[in-house]
């Protein structure tokens, strides 16, 4: 499978990934959705700014699912993830409250690639993540 990530340009979050300062891609979610379970080793993500073209790619190594979360399930994984994760603060926020689902991706082989747009048609406009079968079908 490939799955596209589109990340917060604002978090510079690519950057991280491509210097190898963050080297798990991480989704926090109220409801189950993708990638939760249709993510596995081997797959491959490819990763865009929201906004802007595909510019890299990388390969899954290992995912991590985390269900039922709570303040204490949430600091546990901050604690041991989140520096790797591209966390500027480790502390429990607003943000997580209404967090119930956590998906942990971690990266490997990361590679800049020829830029390319994609078609996200049928994905939602608001989408972050989608996953096809293969990225060839949705480059424009």
């Amino acid at each position: 499978m490939d799955h596209i990530a589109i990340l917060d340009k604002k978090r510079k979050l690519l950057s991280k990934i491509i210097s190898g300062e963050k080297t798990i891609e991480s989704r926090w979610y109220q409801t189950k959705r993708t990638p939760w379970h249709n993510i596995k080793s081997g797959d491959t993500i490819y990763f865009k700014d929201a906004g802007e073209f595909v510019t890299v790619k990388a390969k899954v190594k290992e995912v991590l699912f985390f269900d039922d979360l709570n303040k204490e399930k949430v600091l546990k994984i901050l604690r041991k993830y989140g520096r790797a994760i591209g966390m500027e603060t480790l502390k429990y926020t607003s943000y997580y409250e209404k967090k119930k689902y956590c998906i942990l991706i971690f990266l490997e082989d990361v590679q800049e690639i020829k830029p390319f747009d994609i078609d996200k048609t049928g994905f939602g406009n608001a989408c972050a993540w989608m996953t096809i079968k293969n990225v060839k079908d949705i480059i424009i």
